[in-house]
């Protein structure tokens, strides 16, 4: 109900808030308009709380270090087939 068709395909539930561009693209928008429209933007930011980010990094923490695991496995077991194939 609250959300509009965007241009691209996008879905959003706020309009910009950017003024639109004329077709002559010769306006400019002021440093003090581009300030308050970047302060707009940041208003609308959900910022993780402390739980989050701290789940968030042990994910991540825990799916680099599979990867590592996974990697150094293959480069160790390529690297012995390749000594028994070449030695």
């Amino acid at each position: 109900m609250g959300r509009r068709r965007e241009e691209g395909g996008t879905v959003s539930d706020t309009s910009p808030t950017a003024a639109p561009r004329s077709d002559d693209g010769k306006s400019r928008t002021s440093p003090a308009t581009f300030y308050r429209q970047v302060v707009a933007e940041l208003r609308k930011v959900v910022y993780p709380t402390r739980p989050q980010v701290v789940t968030y990094f042990v994910v991540v923490l825990v799916f680099v270090l599979v990867m590592m695991a996974i990697v150094a496995g293959l480069d160790y077991g390529l690297g012995q087939l390749m000594f028994e194939v070449f030695a």
